[in-house]
Parts: C-alpha cells; structure tokens; sequence
C-alpha cells in the first residue's frame, strides 16, 4: 500500500480527527452489534498510546436532514467507553464554537465523539465549508473508515485537503488484502461473486475475469446466465434487461465462469416453501432457483482446488432461509478449509461467514461491503485517494 499510515506521522501531543466507522445496528436506543467499534480499537489505541487526543466523527443510519435522537452516536460512545476503559466525552455536534472548545480543550490521552455528521445535509455533498469546520478541530487526520472510502463526503475526503492525512490500522489492511486481489493476485486466483443481479456487478465481472483463473457464479446472477445460454429458468429470478451483457460476457468468458449445474428449486419465495433438487435444465413450471445444489458445490470444490488467492463477493442462494442457505455456508466452510489466501467482500458475504461459523478462519473479511466492491471493480475510492503518499 502506497498511503501513509499513522505510523509515518509524528502525534505526540496533537489533537487527532479520526474518521471512523460506527454505523452499526440499534434497537431501542442500544447497539446490538458492536463489531465495527471493536475493528477501530487498534488504531484509536495507538494514537493514544502516542501522547495524542483522540477526535472520533462517524455517520450512523440516514437521518433526514436534521438531527434526529434516534440516530445519535451517543449509545456508541458508551461501548467505546467500556472497550476503551476511559471516559469518551461525547459533543453535541460536529462543528461549531461548542465543539470547537471542546476540541481545543483536550489533554494527551482524552477521548471527544463528535455527534453524527450526516446531521448536516452538506456531509454527503462534500461541502468543503463543512469540511474546514470539521478540520480546525484537530491537527492531523486518521482515516480508519473503509466502509465509507467509496463515498467523497465532507468527513471522508473533503476534510484530507485541509489537514495531513493518514490511513488507520483497519483502512491500511483492507487496503493490503483487496489490494492483494485488485492489482497483484497470487495464481491460481478464484474469483466467487454471487447475489441477485449482474447489473449491480457487471464491472467486477469484467475486472475480474481479466485477472482471476477461474469465475464462480451462484445466486440469482447465475439464473441470468444460465437464462442466457437458453435454459428455462421457470419463476426464478432472471435480469431480461440483462441477457445479451450476459451472452457477451459468457462469449468473453472462454471456460472460465464456472455457473450451476444443479439447483435447490422452491415452489414460492418463501421460508417454508417446498423444496427439491433438481439439474437446471430440468426445472418445473412454478418453482424457482433458490440455492445450488450438491454436485454444483463438487463443481466449485474442484475449481478451487490449489487456489492461491480466493476472493468472494455475494452468497450463491437466498441464505437468509435456513433452507436455502447449504449452499453458502456449505463454500464458507469450503474456504475454511482452503490453504489459500482468503479475502471475503464485506456486506452479505461476511454476514454468512460469520453465520456458518467460520469467520476466523478466512484471512480478511472486509467491513465494507460497497466499498470493497467499488475496489474490486478498479476503481479508485475518494476516501483513499485523498489520503497522502508515502
């Protein structure tokens, strides 16, 4: 990685504003998952660890234009706190004279969360007023938030031009391990993307089938493809508007999409619903593909066999229906047991890891789902490039 990290930068003594990712899930006015505070704890340590006060600004949720209690970042300063085994001072905003006091205030070693910054409209503008406003409050800058990289917003890229700018320990290994797979893969390199559409993925599919040796494909993008090649997919889910990128891609593709050969079909969307296996040329009227089936999962084994790098982006059927979920958790342990690098893109995929138990196992599970797929797409994320070069 090419950015500087807060080890390249003198703190002692200085005030730091760190961008952190605390959108984390609520209920009733507590966190009910606390995983994305817990990721930021190396590097807001570090920092304090050095002589410095510590700055944190983080979105929660979507507010709509206002401040709206529900929405408030004081539940997850409270955690923080107990992690921390400190104080965590928490602001009524995050700017303005208030703020800016209370910033000017703090001694080595304090601990400020500024209040959602998404409770001013300019944020996801990236306002560069704002951004200044955010910047006066501290001397340098740690950017530890990738799950909000892929967004140019006031706190993420707009404040980098007013302040030296430095990536977190979280950013610098997202940045190491999806690098790994962007811009220099091991081989053989496995690439697995599944989900509901191709159109939310075309360009990761492109990126990645000039890379990678071998293409998975599950979920509902491989019931276009398999659509595409002329199948009767029944009622399963297929993108029409899609069909002729997926003739293209599958044109393009010489042999190396790997695309089920079986399914686990249901009569209904549903939980409950009946359930079969069947080859997917053989689908009956009125049911739908659901999950793969047991000799797509040998398929898939078989293609990663020897692999040395393995990245997966989207489950290959509707995991959220523990009768539909083998497949997933089924190439989840399938990874586990993997000698090669593993690198799982955030969002659902890291949710099913998690699910099937085996999360510890895999050698990066990223915490941005959209940002980890904008970065396996080539493209380059705001909230990296604004940050300085070694």
């Amino acid at each position: 990685m090419n950015k500087k990290t807060v080890k390249n930068i003198d703190l002692k003594g200085k005030r730091v504003l760190m961008r952190v990712d605390f959108n984390v899930p609520m209920a009733e006015g507590k966190v009910t998952d606390d995983k994305r505070i817990k990721a930021s704890l190396p590097t807001i340590q570090y920092v304090l660890d050095q002589g410095a006060s510590v700055i944190l600004m983080s979105h929660l949720g979507r507010p709509k234009g206002g401040p709206a209690p529900e929405f408030s970042l004081k539940a997850a300063a409270e955690v923080l706190a107990g992690h921390l085994k400190r104080p965590v001072q928490m602001a009524n905003d995050c700017v303005g004279p208030e703020v800016e006091k209370l910033a000017k205030a703090l001694k080595p070693g304090d601990v400020l969360m500024l209040e959602n910054t998404r409770f001013h409209a300019g944020e996801e503008k990236n306002d560069l007023e704002l951004a200044k406003q955010m910047a006066a409050l501290g001397e340098v800058y740690v950017n530890d938030a990738f799950g909000s990289a892929h967004r140019a917003h006031s706190s993420t890229e707009g404040v980098a031009r007013f302040l030296p700018a430095v990536s977190g320990f979280l950013m610098e290994q997202e940045l190491e391990y999806l690098g790994r797979a962007a811009l220099n893969p091991e081989h053989p390199y496995i690439g697995i993307l599944g989900g509901a559409k191709i159109s939310d993925k075309i360009a990761v599919v492109e990126n990645l089938l000039g890379k990678c040796d071998k293409l998975i494909i599950g979920g509902g993008m491989a019931n276009t493809f398999l659509a595409a090649q002329g199948l009767n997919m029944q009622d399963s889910l297929v993108e029409t508007a899609s069909l002729e990128l997926a003739k293209s891609i599958l044109a393009k593709a010489g042999g190396k999409l790997v695309l089920p050969v079986d399914a686990v079909i249901a009569d209904k969307f549903d939980a409950e619903a009946n359930s079969q296996v069947v080859d997917v040329d053989k689908i009956p009227a009125g049911w739908r593909m659901l999950d793969v089936g047991p000799k797509t999962l040998e398929l898939y084994k078989a293609a990663l066999s020897g692999a040395k790098l393995v990245v997966w982006n989207g489950p290959v059927g509707v995991f959220e229906f523990p009768k539909f979920a083998e497949g997933t958790f089924a190439l989840a342990r399938l990874l586990a047991e993997s000698d090669a690098t593993t690198v799982i893109g955030g969002g659902d995929s890291a949710s099913a890891v998690k699910k099937a138990g085996v999360a510890k196992q895999m050698t990066h599970v990223s915490t941005g789902g959209g940002a980890s797929l904008e970065f396996l797409e080539g493209k380059e994320l705001p909230g990296v490039a604004a940050l300085m070069d070694k």
